[in-house]
């Protein structure tokens, strides 16, 4: 599966890769190696009353019937014990120090448990679309935290690298590479005085 952002899904289910106006979401393909992570998911709020609904909806078909999610309290304001979603209730309970503050973890009683980075709402296209392909690896090695480390330090670089540029260009760094926009130096000719040869 790849991380696709705001496309409508291109092929049929098997390609799981997810993305409508209500669900950004990428997973892992079927059958890779276990790894830290199994995808990530980017709600639009922090709303979990309003963001659980969806995700089940597209997860119930994939990975049987999610029962309970765990979140960490640290990025979410309300944390209900029951969401209810098509047909059943979904039970959510929380961990603070024992779960990543950036992954939800969701269990299905017949299928087992997968664990999703949450992209933060917020988060901008170019490095949501990063971090939605890192999670959905099937051989990545990093957890949730470590990604959004990452996902930081590649942003702070990126913005260090747009600041030196902005310099550069206000010293005349880009017109100076343009041909056309380099002043012309006038050449010189000098003639040489003429001599007469010996004889």
């Amino acid at each position: 599966m790849t991380a696709t952002i705001s496309l409508p899904p291109t092929s049929e289910a098997d390609d799981r890769a997810f993305s409508s106006s209500s669900l950004r979401l990428s997973l892992a393909p079927t059958g890779s190696a276990p790894a830290l992570l199994d995808g990530a998911w980017w709600p639009r709020s922090r709303d979990l009353v309003a963001e659980l609904p969806p995700l089940a909806a597209v997860l119930d078909p994939l990975w049987g019937r999610i029962t309970r999610v765990t979140v960490n309290p640290t990025h979410w304001p309300v944390v209900p014990r029951d969401v209810p979603v098509a047909g059943h209730v979904v039970k959510v309970g929380w961990f603070l120090a024992e779960q990543d503050p950036h992954e939800l973890l969701l269990l299905s009683y017949r299928m087992g448990r997968w664990n999703l980075l949450v992209v933060p709402p917020r988060t901008t296209p170019d490095s949501a679309a990063w971090l939605m392909a890192a999670a959905s690896d099937p051989l990545g090695t990093s957890t949730a935290g470590g990604l959004m480390e990452e996902a930081a330090r590649r942003r702070t670089v990126s913005e260090t690298d747009r600041a030196v540029e902005a310099v550069w260009d206000s010293e005349g760094g880009h017109e100076a590479r343009d041909p056309a926009a380099r002043p012309r130096i006038p050449t010189v000719t000098a003639a040489m005085p003429h001599q007469p040869m010996e004889r």
